[in-house]
């Protein structure tokens, strides 16, 4: 039987959303190769490093093939082989018991982005709403930078990727785009041929800082008043668009009281960034018009964090720059996708309630488990890691251990959060089943076919709820959905932007960009807020990140090149090339005070917790701050913890929104 050559959308969370060359073969159902598609315009016929050995995660060791019941203690990870029709029916009995005794919103589901498909990410909430559940917020990422965008601007889109080449001054503010978007490299890449000129603000040095013409290095949690210093100068120097301002913006008066106060020197004593360079920074990005900043999620982890992405998000507002070709700034182009989702994850079931429902917030889950009356009394995951992945791991794993609580987890590994599981089920990939991608990357929407048989008796996760609800008797119809009728209900939208965009050219195609005109400004005559402005009101509130005497550093945990988020932690050669277990960089005047060596095991504690990790002594941080990259695994850490034993439950000022590089915390040296 010969190889099979086929395109699939890469299914994982990250903007690229890029469209992959797969080789199979047929005969040993086995993915031999991934590879970039070249006549996608965004992915350039390459993938990352990561994507490369998707084959080696589609194969591996670890794979739940089977449906599997817990037989040991909680914890422990002992499973027993059960029948689909044992796990289904055993699943089933337990929540009617569950349903019948404590009411529906004792079921909690908690699901992320582990598939961005919109059939097997979002759609699984049909089961869960059609039950009546808590309602899980979806905070762990993008709440904040959501709200602090629709706040500013209104729509949830910005500069096409595609003319960043005409972009003349480029700030990557708060992303390290190499690790994260490698896929925007080449544009930047074209843009400096251009005669752009690249500017890097970031905590610590990193892949991006040394791509970057410049880099800057600010304090954690200080953007908002670095982004009102270099306001201060633009106008200070009569570099402001006053007629953009005038007519397109609202609130500019009182956004320059505020930033009336953050002189240059001030700025420094805030930010570590010198006086100088605040002016230097301000005027060249205003002289340049034609100005973009690339900013991401990292700088809204902190209290203060959606306040001061709309500080950043306004200096192109400013000078006017969204007038320009390349100019404006971009977070994610999600909101461009004006797909009709009255029916995804039955939103209509949601909207219909006559009584709200019960509301978790998933980035305080640890709290949720140990300490939410009534208590949640079954858990179902799926698309996430949250023992590993979400905050205050102490308090999750404790929650997770709980005798009454009832776990089941759908995965495609055996991860951390599946050893505390009653029941867990195989999980297809997104070579094994139909979907509909979006991208916040780029503007190209795309369809997979599913590609192979699945392995073992692995199932897509709408298939698991759908058994389940035809076991309780639940008659709401979307639940039952294939993925094409549910892509066809998306599509299914009047929008100019999806006009002829349908399911059989998509299936032809594989990709389509959305009809946005080539040459497409946004926000050149306004935003889609209420006010038809872009609002500078109410001025951004400056709520800095800072230490304290008894945790005097502050930690971050920014992605790593090889892993995302946890997807790949098990992965063995991307370990290896990680580094083989988690460091943590520290600068030399913190390795000095704290009386650690390179190369030596250092305990880092926090108001939450301890764990240990190997230090190297770098000068790529800022002083004050010790970076671990990347959410590993527990197994290759020194003492098996994640290092979300050491962060904390607070919120962002707006969004709700997790707050993972704003912990602060201190080292102690081991013998």
């Amino acid at each position: 039987m010969q190889l099979r050559q086929a395109r699939a959308t890469c299914p994982l969370d990250c903007p690229d959303a890029c469209s992959l060359l797969v080789t199979i073969d047929p005969a040993q159902n086995r993915l031999l190769e991934v590879r970039g598609d070249p006549a996608h315009p965004i992915t350039q016929g390459f993938a990352c490093v990561k994507t490369y050995r998707y084959p080696e995660r589609q194969h591996h060791p670890l794979r739940p093939l089977y449906p599997m019941r817990r037989v040991g203690a909680k914890g422990e990870g002992r499973f027993a082989r059960v029948s689909w029709a044992e796990a289904l029916d055993e699943i089933a009995e337990r929540l009617q018991q569950i349903l019948a005794q404590h009411g529906p919103e004792a079921v909690l589901p908690y699901h992320y982005a582990g598939t961005m498909g919109l059939m097997q990410y979002e759609h699984p909430l049909a089961f869960f709403r059609a039950l009546g559940a808590s309602e899980l917020e979806t905070t762990i990422c993008a709440t904040a930078g959501r709200a602090a965008w629709e706040a500013t601007y209104g729509h949830r889109y910005g500069t096409d990727p595609e003319e960043v080449p005409k972009a003349r001054f480029i700030l990557l503010w708060g992303i390290n785009s190499l690790h994260t978007h490698t896929h925007l490299t080449p544009f930047l890449k074209q843009a400096r041929h251009n005669g752009a000129r690249i500017v890097h603000i970031d905590p610590y040095e990193n892949l991006t800082s040394r791509f970057a013409d410049e880099h800057i290095k600010i304090r954690p949690g200080t953007d908002a008043a670095l982004a009102y210093g270099m306001a201060r100068a633009i106008v200070k120097a009569g570099l402001h668009d006053a007629d953009y301002i005038a007519r397109a913006t609202t609130g500019f008066e009182a956004f320059m009281e505020v930033a009336e106060a953050w002189t240059p020197e001030r700025v420094e004593a805030a930010t570590g960034v010198p006086a100088a360079t605040v002016e230097r920074l301000a005027l060249e990005f205003a002289r340049a018009r034609a100005s973009f900043i690339r900013t991401s999620y990292g700088l809204t982890r902190h209290p203060g964090g959606g306040s001061a992405l709309r500080a950043v998000i306004l200096l192109p507002a400013l000078i006017g720059a969204w007038q320009y070709p390349g100019g404006g700034a971009l977070l994610s182009t999600s909101g461009a996708f004006p797909l009709n989702r009255k029916y995804l994850g039955g939103a209509h079931l949601l909207q219909a309630r006559p009584t709200p429902p019960r509301r978790v917030n998933m980035t305080q889950l640890g709290t949720a488990l140990t300490r939410l009356e009534p208590p949640i009394r079954a858990l179902f995951v799926f698309n996430t890691n949250p023992a590993v992945v979400a905050p205050r791991s102490d308090l999750v794993q404790q929650g997770l251990l709980r005798e009454d609580l009832f776990t089941v987890v759908l995965e495609q590994a055996l991860t951390e959060t599946t050893r505390f599981a009653d029941f867990v089920l195989p999980a297809t990939t997104f070579l094994e089943h139909p979907d509909l991608y979006t991208a916040y990357g780029h503007y190209y929407l795309s369809w997979n076919e599913a590609l192979m048989p699945p392995q073992g008796e692995a199932r897509p996760n709408t298939w698991v709820f759908a058994e389940l609800g035809r076991r309780l008797g639940l008659e709401e119809p979307t639940l039952y959905w294939d993925a094409e009728t549910l892509a066809r209900s998306l599509l299914d939208s009047p929008h100019p932007w999806l006009t002829g965009i349908t399911l059989e050219r998509l299936k032809a195609e594989g990709f389509v960009r959305l009809n946005i005109p080539r040459g497409h400004r946004p926000f050149t005559d306004g935003a889609g807020t209420p006010s038809g402005k872009v609002q500078f009101d109410p001025p951004p509130a400056v709520i800095l990140t800072e230490p304290t005497p008894e945790f005097p550093l502050i930690l971050l945990t920014p992605p790593a090149k090889h892993f995302l988020n946890s997807t790949y932690g098990h992965v063995e050669r991307l370990v290896r090339a990680e580094g083989g277990e988690p460091i943590l960089l520290v600068h030399p005047q913190d390795a000095q005070a704290f009386g650690v060596k390179d190369g030596a095991r250092v305990r880092i504690r926090s108001p939450h917790g301890a764990v240990v990790r190997r230090v190297r002594v770098s000068e790529a941080p800022i002083p004050g701050t010790v970076v671990q990259e990347g959410t590993w695994w527990e197994a290759p850490a020194p003492d098996g913890k994640g290092i979300n034993w050491l962060t904390g439950e607070h919120l962002t000022d707006l969004g709700a929104g997790s707050t993972f590089h704003s912990n602060p915390v201190r080292l102690e040296p081991l013998a």
